[in-house]
């Protein structure tokens, strides 16, 4: 595992980092004893800052994924 975290950059880390943060964040405020509104408003909104890195990063590593692509082809032809 040490070694995945050596490859992967600086910013995946980040977001993967970020998203462990407000993931077990939502799921604290989930079983924390507040009032309903208060609690499924904090659960939303830390959810949403969740599912929202995980589709920039899911985004990032698809550009990637494509760049690659391209300059395989280009060093194709």
């Amino acid at each position: 595992m040490h070694a995945m975290l050596q490859r992967m950059t600086q910013q995946t880390r980040i977001q993967y980092g970020l998203m462990l943060v407000f993931g077990t964040l939502c799921i604290l405020v989930a079983v924390a004893p507040l009032a309903d509104p208060l609690r499924i408003t904090a659960v939303g909104t830390l959810f949403g800052f969740t599912a929202g890195i995980w589709v920039s990063h899911l985004v990032q590593v698809l550009g990637r994924a494509a760049s690659a692509n391209r300059a395989d082809i280009a060093v194709g032809d």
